[in-house]
């Protein structure tokens, strides 16, 4: 690349001039009492899609599993986590650091609402400092023997997602969608965003994918027809399933329940994910 259209991003430049450098390794180092085998993050390109959702869905189905799950809740602004799993208090510390709170299925978590002093109180920080909490969040936080970290990450492609990729050593990314195409539309920014961070791409998951009546059973496509195996198709990922509308998984959620809840919607997702512990 001539010296006038030089990007300075050696890590996906081709040429060799005399001022190519090493591609510098931004991962930070996790608490020393830390233990984690395994890093997935669930994002989109859009809010509203349910990342959230297939956080703790995802979360929950692995712990079934037998394996031992903690949530990062990097969505510092719009923390939901703790009262999906019907989590309050503090997080507690000793001289050797601060510990997650523990759900009541033995999910280890960490979120924003965990430090304030009400679960309503705004958040009113700029970029640099939340993707420093996040940060923080890995640094100094003691993750107990975890097989699987699942990060909830904010919409968009911002300043905590390319944090959470440089800094967090991210062993996948599950893409979460719905079925308009103006979300599938953004979706395609978070898989090229990751594609050119070198991330990896467990596959894509649709949220809101129908609403089955309970009467006569049959699936009504409220958001219209799902458009995800064109996009699965278009960047070879595959789907990793379909969670439909269901009033009582909202009832769940709402509860504080949501470890309680039973599916299969996600078998597939955490197939995919067990496979990661080979």
């Amino acid at each position: 690349m001539s010296e006038t259209n030089c990007d300075h991003n050696c890590g996906t430049c081709g040429s060799d001039c005399d001022q190519r450098q090493e591609p510098q390794n931004l991962q930070v180092k996790p608490h020393e009492l830390s233990s984690v085998k395994h890093v997935i993050a669930v994002v989109s390109g859009k809010g509203g899609v349910g990342k959230s959702l297939v956080t703790s869905l995802s979360a929950v189905a692995m712990s079934r599993l037998g394996f031992s799950v903690g949530v990062l809740d990097a969505d510092i602004t719009g923390p939901s986590i703790p009262k999906l799993f019907g989590v309050s208090g503090s997080i507690r510390g000793s001289e050797s650091g601060a510990y997650p709170l523990v759900s009541d299925g033995g999910i280890q978590l960490m979120s924003m609402n965990l430090l304030l002093q009400n679960s309503t109180d705004p958040v009113l920080w700029r970029g640099p400092i939340i993707a420093s909490i996040v940060k923080q969040f890995w640094q100094d936080i003691i993750w107990d023997n975890i097989d699987y970290l699942f990060v909830d990450m904010p919409p968009g492609t911002g300043d905590v997602p390319l944090t959470v990729f440089q800094s967090l050593p991210v062993d996948g990314i599950i893409v979460v969608t719905s079925p308009q195409d103006l979300a599938l539309m953004i979706v395609e920014k978070a898989v090229n965003m990751a594609n050119m961070m070198n991330i990896p791409i467990l596959g894509l998951l649709e949220n809101m994918a129908f609403f089955r009546c309970p009467d006569c059973g049959k699936e009504h496509r409220i958001f219209g027809e799902s458009h995800l195996p064109a996009v699965a198709a278009k960047y070879d990922l595959p789907v990793l399933g379909h969670i439909p509308i269901d009033p009582r998984l909202a009832a769940a959620c709402d509860a504080g329940q949501i470890e309680t809840f039973e599916s299969h919607w996600l078998d597939r997702a955490a197939e995919t994910m067990k496979a990661l512990n080979k």
